[in-house]
């Protein structure tokens, strides 16, 4: 695990928003590659929660290594905010995998599949634009990236109506209605904190790049 001591503090936030957001690109892989295959369901979730508890870790660590650095590389609101929608990311993909097993689905819809396709690439965006924060920002690029999750927020949106009107008007089952209306919300949260994030990084580009 990454030690304090090895870097200067101001560079330790950088590695540790590196970490977090490559632990939620994993989860959500994780997660599609469970919808896709829909084997081992309970295995894959475990490996689900050891991940969503890893993004707790490294979470923690951000805001123990705020509290005890007097000079931080841009404002503490934003850097307790991006490691807070990082960790909001986790928590819901972890939120929707529980939630599969729980209720004990029996296949996946192809609704759901499409929001892990969609969330898949925008926590990829998120990843690089997260590491466009390191050193000196090329504010362009940076903004360029936000667009981008911010498009991919836009078709989640659109892929989340178009599940539930689906769900409701062609089920007739209520259980079944509940269960994947809870599970549709989760996934379409993971991708709501993404365009967070992408909020909180264009405030760094334009006050700091």
């Amino acid at each position: 695990m990454f030690k304090f001591s090895l870097l200067p503090r101001e560079k330790i936030f950088f590695v540790l928003f590196d970490e977090s957001a490559q632990n939620a690109v994993k989860i959500t892989q994780q997660l599609r590659e469970m919808l896709y295959t829909w084997d081992n369901v309970k295995e894959r979730v475990g490996i689900i929660t050891d991940l969503e508890h890893q993004g707790d870790a490294i979470t923690h660590q951000i805001i123990a290594q705020l509290h005890r650095t007097f000079v931080t590389p841009f404002d503490r609101e934003d850097i307790a905010l991006l490691a807070q929608s990082l960790d909001d990311v986790a928590d819901f993909i972890h939120a929707a995998a529980d939630a599969l097993l729980i209720y004990r689905v029996d296949r996946p819809t192809d609704r759901a599949r499409e929001l892990a396709d969609n969330m898949v690439q925008a926590i990829t965006e998120v990843e690089k634009a997260v590491a466009e924060i390191r050193g000196r920002i090329d504010r362009e690029r940076l903004l360029k990236r936000c667009v981008e999750v911010n498009r991919l927020e836009n078709v989640g949106d659109t892929l989340y109506r178009a599940a539930m009107a689906e769900l409701f008007t062609n089920s007739t089952d209520f259980a079944h209605v509940i269960k994947w209306r809870e599970i549709y919300m989760h996934m379409e949260s993971a991708t709501d904190r993404c365009e967070d994030i992408a909020n909180i990084l264009e405030g760094i580009a334009l006050k700091y790049a």
